[in-house]
């Protein structure tokens, strides 16, 4: 199948039997479900980032064990995505959608009792493995309850909510951790989930199951290379290419990744069909998607660093600096519809990348003298935009692309490249940030950082426009 294919993906997805179709009576509280759910997971990837220090100082933890609060939910993510898209297939994506909520609900009330490392640790796991339950089956029943010009506005508020939950997150942080304590940040997911969980029920129908097997071996394979490639990144940024951790953890996760693909091979129901990775409309709007989320979420990471660090900034007044960006860019996905019918869907991926770009590499001439309008709204504002203008016509040239029984792969693939692209990004920023710090001045090691962002953002631009060919 190829991006020729896209006629077939307007036809809807066979409901169970005798599941209630309330999602056509009430299209907009289905939507709010999904995306509410959507927004909590996107939220989660960034809103415990202004609260690190908080934590530092209550857990005791060290650097190192820190950053791995992070990148525990991340990785969970990221790797048992393509095992959540399956799920849904099997079990039914609405009974998994909710199964999702519920993990998460549990797992952020647990991550707000913890009194030790290792508790709020396997608390983000969790988080990560219950996101991975929910996201993919979020995506598809997007496909399944709306068709035509109605689906292209669904995916428009989706796509916001996915490019700003990360910006949002940063402000939300703030506000919790200012106003009460760093443990809010996961209690406050507990009335949301709950909500969610009484209101999906109600408002979306349940999907066909089909039989179908579960690829351990794949996901275990792809989860344990990503963690070791994420692993030796951060190993090399604080000891060096030489430290032999850091060069094991490379070779490891060099033999599971090839592993995990001769896995797929034989795989009779593979956790990721290859074929997903072919076509060329489709395979360019994954790694687009993969480049342009490693430019964004490491440069969320080090702006937070420098707002707090090099401008002093409080938690409250670090996370309000991202209101601009978000503004703009939920006010861009909101015209994008609109610009895709009219421009088609390469051109706004083109722009939106040339805008990343140009806003990170401003980002990498900052200065402790600078101030916020002079230094960080200009960037800000450009990031925001070109996120808006490239998430959506992304997510729906990789729906469009295949048949309504896949949409759940798909949607789990396409995920996968948005957060793994977001944990590697970070890691590889992180990496380059360690070997270009000098001694306590942080700014060569952030100009550093900054111009790698660049870097993944101007190969995202290259791809859309030497590999992308889908117009409308």
């Amino acid at each position: 199948m190829t991006s020729s294919d896209h006629r077939t993906a307007a036809l809807p997805e066979p409901t169970a039997p005798g599941s209630a179709a309330a999602s056509h009576h009430r299209p907009g509280t289905a939507l709010s479900v999904i995306v509410g759910c959507q927004l909590m997971i996107a939220l989660d990837t960034s809103v415990v980032t202004i609260a690190l220090p908080e934590v530092q100082r209550g857990l005791g933890l060290s650097t190192g064990g820190l950053a791995w609060i992070q990148n525990a939910y991340m990785l969970a993510f990221g790797g048992l995505l393509l095992l959540g898209g399956r799920a849904g297939d099997v079990f039914g994506r609405r009974r998994t959608f909710a199964a999702g909520i519920a993990l998460f609900t549990a797992a952020s009330l647990l991550g707000g009792l913890a009194d030790a490392g290792w508790w709020l640790l396997a608390a983000r796991a969790a988080q990560g493995v219950a996101a991975a339950v929910a996201a993919p089956s979020a995506m598809a029943l997007i496909a399944v309850t709306f068709q035509g010009a109605a689906r292209v506005r669904a995916l428009s508020v989706f796509s916001a909510v996915t490019g700003a939950g990360a910006a949002v997150g940063m402000l939300a942080g703030g506000v919790l951790t200012e106003a009460g304590s760093w443990r809010w940040v996961f209690f406050v997911n507990v009335p949301v989930g709950l909500a969610l969980l009484l209101v999906a029920p109600r408002v979306l129908a349940e999907t066909a199951r089909r039989p179908g097997r579960f690829d351990l071996g794949g996901a275990a394979a792809s989860v344990l290379g990503m963690t070791a490639l994420v692993y030796a990144l951060i190993r090399v940024g604080e000891d060096g290419w030489r430290d032999r951790p850091a060069l094991a953890a490379f070779g490891a996760a060099a033999v599971l990744l090839a592993a995990f693909l001769a896995i797929e091979r034989r795989a009779r129901q593979p956790v990721m069909p290859l074929w997903l990775l072919t076509g060329r409309d489709r395979a360019a709007s994954y790694l687009t998607q993969f480049c342009l989320t490693s430019a964004m979420f490491g440069a969320f990471f080090f702006l937070t660093q420098y707002l707090q660090d090099v401008r002093h900034y409080g938690p409250l007044r670090a996370g309000a600096a991202f209101v601009p960006m978000v503004g703009v860019q939920f006010a861009v996905v909101r015209l994008a519809p609109r610009l895709m019918a009219r421009l088609g869907a390469r051109t706004l991926v083109i722009a939106g990348a040339a805008l990343v770009g140009a806003g990170l590499l401003w980002l990498s001439r900052l200065s402790a003298g600078d101030g916020y309008a002079t230094g960080l709204l200009v960037p800000f504002l450009l990031m925001g935009a070109g996120g808006g203008l490239s998430i959506m016509p992304l997510n729906a040239t990789i729906l469009a692309s295949v048949d309504p029984e896949h949409s759940g792969a798909a949607s789990g693939v396409a995920q996968t490249m948005l957060w793994t692209g977001g944990s590697l990004g970070s890691a590889a920023m992180v990496t380059v940030y360690g070997s270009a710090v000098s001694g306590r001045d942080v700014l060569p090691g952030l100009d550093a950082a900054f111009t790698t962002g660049a870097v993944f953002a101007a190969a995202a631009l290259a791809v859309a426009v030497l590999v992308l060919r889908v117009r409308h």
